[in-house]
This record gives structure tokens, sequence and C-alpha cells, in this order.
């Protein structure tokens, strides 16, 4: 079996890093987290928790620093975030015991660092699990072509080389696997790249996993890591069966690798991680999630190559 070697670094245990369901955002070597869960159905808190992934490298315990911005975003879990020029965008999310979305009519959230959160007011109506693209000029929403069948949700998406990407999820009553899906904007049009699923040459089926574009050795891949396999009888009030693998996805060679490491983090799914750049070398930071044991989880890992 075809293989690539990693390096995973533990980094800190940290209190304000235990949750699951929450949203990571890498701007260089900074670490952005927010959102997420302690409880089940209760949103932790709303504050940002930032961590210095460069100092972290050389200190046994990175110093977290968390804030609650002014006219920030209210309390939530299962937010999306990116990072684009040094800033972080934030979008949607579900809160209180129902776990309803958010109701905030198309905000859009931005945090400049050193700055404060603001809100941006968007025409039209939420998406409802279609593909929406969002125009930062013009701040308005456009409605693209739907993804193929079947809708679900917990997909794990990244953006690259100007692709979307999508694999994995959970459709309501199995764990999808199998299929990279590709959506280029430039035609509005899916196409889809099938794999075996067999944990052997490829990722098993999974859902709220992560998936991650990093250059590996000069050449873009993107990384599948983790995830839940089989869900809980009790909903979300429970934890499944976590899966603790790593995968790479060669984009041109439209292959899989599995990541080798001496040893890795423990199994989780509910968490979120993102691409840091240290010493012009990137690696990946993984934060928190929600343990098999249904536990959440209070660590931050990074995996170089």
């Amino acid at each position: 079996m075809a293989s690539i070697s990693g390096t995973w670094t533990e980094l800190a245990t940290a209190e304000q890093l235990q949750r699951s369901s929450h949203s990571v955002s890498a701007v260089g070597s900074t670490l952005y987290v927010f959102g997420g869960e302690l409880k089940p159905r209760q949103p932790r808190d709303n504050e940002v928790h930032i961590v210095h992934i460069n100092a972290a490298t050389n200190e046994p315990t990175p110093n977290v620093a968390s804030h609650q911005y002014r006219d920030g975003p209210s309390p939530r879990v299962g937010s999306a975030s990116t990072t684009l020029g040094g800033k972080v965008y934030l979008f949607s999310g579900r809160g209180g015991e129902a776990m309803a979305p958010v109701d905030e009519k198309g905000h859009l959230w931005k945090l400049e660092p050193r700055h404060d959160l603001s809100s941006r007011r968007l025409p039209g109506e939420r998406p409802t699990g279609d593909l929406w693209t969002f125009n930062l000029t013009t701040k308005e929403w456009q409605e693209r072509k739907a993804a193929p069948e079947p809708q679900r949700g917990g997909p794990s998406i990244a953006f690259v080389n100007d692709k979307l990407y999508r694999m994995g999820g959970f459709d309501g009553k199995t764990e999808q696997g199998g299929a990279v899906d590709v959506y280029e904007p430039e035609t509005d049009e899916w196409s889809t790249v099938r794999y075996d699923a067999d944990g052997e040459t490829g990722p098993g089926a999974r859902s709220v996993a992560a998936l991650l574009p990093i250059s590996i050795d000069g050449e873009e891949h993107l990384v599948s890591m983790f995830g839940e396999s089989d869900p809980s009888s009790l909903g979300h009030l429970g934890a499944g069966m976590m899966l603790g693998d790593s995968w790479a996805w060669s984009i041109d060679g439209k292959a899989w690798k599995r990541i080798d490491a001496s040893k890795s983090p423990p199994p989780r799914g509910w968490f979120d991680a993102d691409v840091v750049t240290i010493g012009g070398k990137q690696s990946i930071a993984v934060a928190g999630g929600l343990a098999d044991s249904n536990e959440r989880l209070s660590d931050l890992w990074l995996l170089g190559f």
C-alpha cells in the first residue's frame, strides 16, 4: 500500500480548546478558534481563542489568548469559516437545544486580526444545502449548480487551484465515501472522481472529517483526516465510531496514499483544522473535537511532512 511519511507533534492541551463542532482558521502561523460546544447542544462561548503556532513549536505549552469582541457573533456550533487576505470570515451555525440555524438573514462575519468583528448584511435568504458563492466586493450571494446527490450533512470541503472539492458526509442513513466531487466555478459544473473506499487503497466512508489543501514535496494534495464512520444512536447527544487515520490525495495523479507517522492524535470527529505556514513551510494544525468516548478533546496537534 502506497504511503506518505508525516510527523505529528502535540503542541498543547488547553482548557479553552476543549470543544467540538467549532471552527479553526489560520492566518500565517496563528490559529483563531471560535464556537463549538463542551456539552451537547450547548454552545460554549463566543470568544475568539488565539494560538500563535510559531511560538508553540518552541514551548511545551503555548499561550492561548481568549478575547470576547464587542458586537461579535452569538455563541454557536457548526459554523463555516475561511480566511482570505489575512482576514477570517465566518458564516452561519446552529444554537440552542433545538440546534436551529442561527437566524442572521444571510449575515457574514469578518474578523480582522487586531480589530473588531463586524457583520455584513446580505440580500436574499439563507442557503438551504445548495451551493452558493459570496462576492466580497458586491456583498451579494449567488446560487450555483447544486452538488451531486445524495444531499448530506457534515461533508469535507476544500478549495484549491480555482476548484472546489467535496467528499464524505452523512446522508441521513449512512456515511458517504468513494467519491471526490469537483466543482469548477468558471463553468458552473461538477464532475466526480471515484475510488475504492476500502481503507486500504483509499479512505473509508466518513463524515465530520477534515479536507485540507497542502503542498507535499512540491505536489498539491488534499489531506483527509479523522471523522466519524458510524453515527451514534443518540444522534447529536452521543458519539459514534471515530477514525484516527489520515490520507493524502494527489490532485494531479488522482490517487490516495495513507499518511504514516510514528504517533498520531487520538481518533476524533466534529473537530476542525487548517493549514499553517511556519518558516515558509506548510503544516496542518488540528484542535479539539469529539472522541468516541463522547468526551470533548482539548489538545492541539501539528502534522508536518
